[in-house]
Order: structure tokens, then C-alpha cells, then sequence
């Protein structure tokens, strides 16, 4: 109980300092955290009690994850910490002179204090450490309180106070399939990133919720707890939270990815989707948009270098009458379109036999590319034969060849 109440402490200024990132009330991300915990603890406090439809979620959304490459994966990792930094500049602008050594004490505070023991999270520590020397001291630099009203009772479940038509779902729409893409994404992509910083704080606070959500006495103790650290909490100085937060952003960044030694063995395609990623999800302050920009890319580099994985290698019969071309390769539609100008049509003989035994035939491209092979071999009065295909694209050949595909 002891542990769980100093991670739920701990929580709180990361819920405030999260709430200014978003620029809502404070009293939101606290209700935020509350509510989650609860629900947390209801649907996933133990193993046993983990829903069905929350893992058919999970396991649905991890396979399209397998094919969301890790440079988009890092690049997402660091724009996170890019703008989550870039929100703490505000405050750190315009400021009393004070704010400057407190953020300085805070972040050696956090650095060093885990070398002495980890027993208490050194955020904790910092902003207890912070918010003492400047009550003690009277010392005028923006608080927490400064940010907005703290909570003084418990949330209370409602219904939002908005007109419930198709006009309120489309302008909603967006925004909620946004911040459900980048959670379920960062979920999967960053989990052990997040409870490295987090400290597990979910599994800390939903034991606790746990424990006490068998009666109505659980949620009035966490009510008159809030109540209790309200006073405190409005005197935190925003310099330790913003420290907090830099801390986080350190943490978060992949530093070994813009490591020189990396970059040097890195292909340049791999960087520029990284960068690619990175630099949309700046520009537009959406991470859902630069994961998808980072992933076409690194489609397109992909396509653009199997394209040219498909060799055509040409052998003469001895006799002249007769030429066999040997397909290897990938046949799709970024290689399927070279394709057709790697064969001699008017100097070839008059029988041309074409080997895919050491190829593959995925997609309608490559089909209608072999049917113009042959097209314009008939063109001239010469015969093909198509050979060596196996079963899939035999398969896929048979259904679509024979003029199904002509005129697209």
C-alpha cells in the first residue's frame, strides 16, 4: 500500500504536467487519471480479469503493426519526445530569473538521485525538494495553482453536454480516430519505453483501485486524499514539472539512432523515412499523420528497390530457331513495368519461350506486362510460351491473362 501511494503521488504532477501540454484544466488530467485507474483495475487490474475484446484489439492491431518499419517506429518515438519538449518551452520563456536554477536543481536532482537509491522516484523527490525551497523561501515563480482550479471531489459519470447528431459525430470523428490510431500505436510500439519512464504506474494504481473498489469507501478515501494534496500540489512550481518533463523527453529520445556510427551504417532510405517522420509529425503536431507519411515512404523506397530484383537473361537455341528468356525474380507492379522492354521482339526468332521458373507473379501488373510480351510478339508472328510458373501465379495468371486486363 506504502508503494502504490508513493507511484499514485507521483502521478499526479506528471497528470498536471500532461494537462498543460494539452492546454486543458488541470482538474481534467487528474479526473483523466483517476478514471482510467478505475478502469484499469476493473478490465485489466490482474491477469485473470483481462477481457476477450480487448485482446482480440490488441492481437488484430500487433499484425498491422508487423508492417510498420522501425524506422518509422523510431521516428515516432522521437517526435514524441520532440513535441513534448517543444511544449515545454513556453514555459520557460518570459519567466522570473528563479524559474532558470530551479529547472537546473531539478534536472541534477533526477540525474543524481537514482545513484543513491531508487527506493522513491526521483521525479517525486525533485518536485518535493523544488516546491519546499520556494514555499520556504517565498520565492514568486509560476505554480501549478497559477494553471487553473484543482479537483475537489471525485469525477462523476455523465453524459457530455453536446447535441447528439451526425454534424456533432463528423466534427468529433477525426479527432477521436486520430487519438485512437496513436494510442494503440504508441501502446505497441513504445510499451516498454513507457513503463520504463512510467515506473509501471498503471499496474501500481490499478492494484491499489483494486483493492479498495469492492465498496463506495475505496473512491470517498481517493477523493478526500485528492482533496487533501489539493493545497500542496497548486504550490508546485511549473520549473519542477517542466523539469519532469525534459527528463522524460530524454529518456523517450532514441539517441542511438542519430548516433554517427548508426547513421553511417544506416541506408539512406532508412534515414530519410526516419527524418520523414519526424519533420511531418513537427510540422503538423500529429503523430497519426507522420507515422502514415514515414510508412508510404518506406513503401515506396521498398518498391522502388525490389524493382529492379527482376533479371531477364536471354539464350539462343544453336540452331536460330528458337530463344528461351529466364525471369528471375519479383514480378509486381514498380518491377513489372521494366519488364516488357527487356525483350528483342523483332530480332528474336520466330519461337520464344519464357521461363518464370525462378520467379513470382504477384499482382495484376505483372500478368497484364506478360500479356503484353506476348502481344507483341503475335504482332509479329511469333509464338510464346509461358513456362515454369508455379502454383500461385499459374493460378493468378490463368484468371486474369487473356485480355481480362486490357485497356487498364
Amino acid at each position: 500500500m506504502l508503494g502504490g501511494l508513493v507511484v499514485a503521488l507521483a502521478l499526479i504532477p506528471e497528470a498536471i504536467s500532461f494537462s498543460v501540454i494539452a492546454g486543458v484544466d488541470p482538474a481534467i488530467g487528474l479526473f483523466s487519471s483517476f478514471t482510467m485507474a478505475v478502469v484499469i483495475a476493473c478490465v485489466g487490474g490482474r491477469p485473470a480479469m483481462i477481457s476477450a475484446a480487448t485482446g482480440a484489439v490488441a492481437l488484430g492491431v500487433a499484425k498491422l503493426i508487423r508492417f510498420v518499419p522501425r524506422a518509422v517506429m523510431v521516428g515516432f518515438v522521437n517526435s514524441l519526445a520532440i513535441l513534448v519538449f517543444m511544449a515545454q518551452v513556453p514555459e520557460m520563456r518570459d519567466v522570473p530569473w528563479a524559474v532558470y536554477p530551479l529547472l537546473a536543481g531539478g534536472l541534477a536532482l533526477m540525474v543524481f538521485f537514482p545513484k543513491v537509491t531508487k527506493a522513491v522516484p526521483a521525479p517525486l523527490v525533485s518536485i518535493v525538494i523544488l516546491t519546499a525551497i520556494t514555499v520556504a523561501a517565498g520565492i514568486a515563480v509560476p505554480t501549478v495553482g497559477d494553471k487553473g482550479a484543482l479537483p475537489s471531489s471525485v469525477p462523476v459519470p455523465g453524459l457530455p453536454d453536446v447535441p447528439f447528431t451526425l454534424d456533432t459525430l463528423a466534427l468529433i470523428a477525426p479527432y477521436a480516430l486520430a487519438m485512437a490510431v496513436v494510442g494503440l500505436m504508441e501502446s505497441l510500439m513504445t510499451a516498454k519505453l513507457v513503463d520504463e519512464i512510467t515506473d509501471t504506474r498503471s499496474q501500481g494504481i490499478a492494484n491499489i483501485v483494486t483493492g479498495f473498489f469492492g465498496g463506495m469507501g475505496g473512491c470517498a478515501l481517493i477523493g478526500q486524499t485528492m482533496i487533501n494534496v489539493k493545497p500542496v500540489v497548486s504550490r508546485i512550481p511549473m520549473a519542477a514539472l517542466v523539469a519532469v518533463m525534459v527528463m522524460v523527453c530524454f529518456a523517450t529520445f532514441d539517441w542511438h539512432s542519430i548516433a554517427p556510427k548508426t547513421l553511417r551504417r544506416m541506408p539512406a532510405g532508412e534515414i530519410t523515412v526516419m527524418v520523414l517522420t519526424v519533420a511531418c509529425v513537427v510540422a503538423t503536431h500529429n503523430l497519426a499523420v507522420g507515422v502514415v507519411a514515414g510508412s508510404v515512404t518506406a513503401v515506396v523506397i521498398f518498391a522502388k528497390r525490389v524493382a529492379h530484383l527482376a533479371n531477364v537473361t536471354a539464350v539462343t537455341d544453336p540452331g536460330g530457331g528458337m530463344v528461351v528468356y529466364s525471369v528471375t525474380g519479383e514480378l509486381f507492379f514498380a518491377s513489372s513495368n521494366e519488364l516488357v522492354g527487356q525483350f528483342d521482339y523483332a530480332g528474336d526468332p520466330d519461337k520464344v519461350v519464357i521461363d518464370l521458373s525462378g520467379a513470382h507473379v504477384r499482382d495484376a501488373s505483372s500478368v497484364a506486362a506478360l500479356d503484353a510480351v506476348e502481344d507483341k510478339y503475335r504482332q509479329r508472328g511469333k509464338s510464346v510460351e509461358i513456362t515454369g510458373l508455379n502454383e500461385h501465379s499459374a493460378r493468378l495468371h490463368g484468371t486474369l491473362s487473356g485480355g481480362l486486363l486490357a485497356g487498364h
